[in-house]
């Protein structure tokens, strides 16, 4: 939008931070970009982005383009280690993976921008392509890149902001589970692809209640495999 304040480009950039149309980590637009769209001086686009830099809201290195900043890291420490055994670890880290990936599916099912949606479809079908013939780490970051996806479409500060603190903090945690479901059950077990073929339907669909379901019960079931029938 050309004649543009700063106060105005400043509180435009601010939005899209809070509002997750630029998510943690997200290049954000050139000087010359936002010169272009303001009809501001470069100064003036330098100083906005400079209070932004000041504030802690975005990283700007020499030489490089701004980043946005995720927003949590600098206020949230997650224990790697819970005092208990791996497995308990595991247990843990599926139970929140239950309530931040239903949340993530239903707010990208009513929010994500036609892009977004485009994407997270190319991320699917690689996921399948990638599941076969690939080891077990190759196979838990192609899933976890396709969750992580769900969350930088869902346009909520929090939910993505957490969601790639957490993911980053206990992936080793996440690739266990995924490892022992495998030598537990000698395959990838089937349930779980048709799960993951469910949650994108109801996301693509923009059934925002079913996709918040689906993604909560995707991880309780893999929760369910690492349990002695009895449990449940």
């Amino acid at each position: 939008m050309k004649n543009q304040s700063k106060q105005s480009l400043y509180h435009d950039l601010l939005a899209a931070i809070v509002s997750g149309d630029i998510v943690p980590g997200q290049v954000m637009p050139s000087e010359r970009q936002l010169v272009q769209q303001t009809g501001l001086s470069r100064s003036s686009v330098r100083e906005v982005t400079s209070q932004l830099t000041h504030r802690g809201f975005i990283d700007t290195q020499h030489g490089e383009r701004s980043r946005c900043n995720n927003l949590l890291a600098a206020h949230l420490d997650l224990p790697l280690d819970l005092g208990g055994d791996p497995h308990t670890l595991q247990l843990h880290v599926l139970e929140v993976r239950a309530i931040l990936e239903g949340e993530a599916a239903y707010y990208a099912a009513l929010r994500a921008t036609p892009e977004q949606m485009d994407a997270i479809t190319l991320e699917f079908e690689k996921m399948k392509q990638r599941k076969e013939g690939q080891t077990t780490l190759a196979k838990a970051k192609a899933d976890l890149q396709f969750h992580m996806l769900i969350a930088e479409s869902c346009h909520h500060l929090l939910v993505t902001a957490f969601s790639q603190l957490f993911y980053n903090r206990y992936f080793n945690a996440i690739y266990g589970v995924l490892d022992r479901a495998l030598k537990q059950h000698g395959h990838y077990p089937d349930g779980i692809s048709r799960q993951h073929d469910s949650i994108y339907q109801a996301i693509i669909q923009r059934q925002a209640n079913k996709a918040r379901v689906l993604a909560r019960d995707h991880i309780l079931y893999t929760r369910r495999l690492l349990e002695p029938s009895d449990v449940f």
